[in-house]
């Protein structure tokens, strides 16, 4: 969070806005859905939602064209993450936690993401017309650097999160050690740039300012979510539901959709981490078929309805989205595309692995 304001800062991503050239609306659904799902596995599901929101709107000032725009950010904000180690909560906690590597649950996990995020793309993409935008890309207010600095921070900014799996597989340090050293790069780099600057100047693009915006109740909240359900595994509910799950489902496909789709009420981070403590490791090892399939399903499932996801109850906070318009106009496309996404993982796992 705080190298994402520290870029943010620089007016780092108006690197991403000035690429964008389109005038059509239909055009510009699909870079934005695009990008923001090869953006979400490096910055972050609801980092890169906050960054693409705030572009659709100086892009698309029309609310209701704004609608679409919204929910595909949403839905390819969870399914970026879901296929990165660093994109989304919980994929972090499943791979701290032993559970999936960087390398497999990129293998395993892309192809049902990208179907997950393609088909309510087309579902809701041919319907949008449009042949202009309120607002063209490109350059906005002044920025408050030089061009050359803004790009340095932009890139080395990518950098430090993306390598951060690097960093844990070459040192075995704690993965959170090279997510702070790259902020220690970040740091001295921007100190150095900025020093012969004025001072409320230098301050205003500061790392420790940056720090001031990073949003400690979201880093609260996971925090409870995670300290109850220790307890609850601990008391050993949690091995009582997973018996139950299989009593009522038999079988790791069934009980894997029907936790995704329960992410949509229930919000996903609790259900992970119930799920380390349901499957232990010795029967279910590194980049299982569980792990991986849960990865995806629980990631994506949370798009099906706006409350499901943090990324979706950032979108709904910023944009004024109530529950009904989401859930009338793009809860079938969403759940489609997370369906038609567990087939491709299922199809692509038995075509690899054979019949499991």
């Amino acid at each position: 969070m705080a190298i994402v304001n520290v870029i943010d800062q620089h007016d780092g991503f108006a690197i991403i806005t000035g690429l964008i050239r389109t005038r059509s609306l239909s055009d510009l659904l699909w870079l934005i859905s695009l990008g923001t799902f090869f953006l979400a596995p490096l910055i972050g599901n609801l980092t890169v939602t906050i960054v693409m929101i705030s572009l659709v709107r100086q892009l698309v000032p029309e609310p209701r064209q704004r609608l679409p725009f919204s929910a595909l950010v949403i839905i390819a904000a969870n399914a970026g993450g879901a296929w990165s180690p660093i994109g989304d909560v919980t994929t972090t906690m499943l791979w701290l936690g032993g559970q999936i590597s960087t390398l497999g649950v990129v293998k395993d996990v892309f192809l049902a993401s990208l179907t997950c995020v393609l088909v309510p793309l087309l579902l809701l993409g041919w319907r949008l017309r449009g042949p202009a935008l309120g607002a063209a890309g490109g350059e906005g207010a002044p920025s408050p650097v030089a061009p050359w600095e803004r790009r340095l921070v932009f890139l080395v900014g990518i950098l430090a999160p993306v390598t951060a799996p690097l960093f844990k597989a070459v040192t075995r340090l704690p993965p959170v050690m090279g997510m702070l050293l790259g902020l220690a790069v970040v740091w001295t780099l921007t100190e150095l740039m900025h020093r012969g600057k004025e001072p409320s100047r230098r301050d205003a693009l500061s790392v420790s300012t940056a720090l001031t915006r990073v949003d400690l109740t979201t880093i609260l909240f996971f925090l409870g979510i995670l300290l109850c359900i220790a307890a609850l595994e601990e008391g050993g509910h949690l091995l009582a539901l997973s018996h139950a799950l299989e009593r009522v489902f038999r079988g790791l496909i069934p009980v894997g959709i029907s936790l995704g789709l329960v992410s949509a009420i229930v919000d996903n981070v609790p259900l992970v981490a119930a799920t380390q403590g349901m499957y232990p490791l010795p029967q279910y090892p590194l980049d299982h078929f569980l792990w991986s399939f849960f990865v995806y399903c629980i990631g994506t499932g949370g798009s099906v309805l706006i409350i499901g996801s943090a990324a979706g109850v950032a979108v709904m906070s910023i944009e004024k989205i109530d529950f009904m318009t989401y859930a009338r106009r793009f809860a079938l496309p969403a759940l489609l595309g997370y369906l038609a996404g567990a087939g491709v993982y299922i199809l692509q796992y038995r075509l690899l692995h054979g019949a499991g």
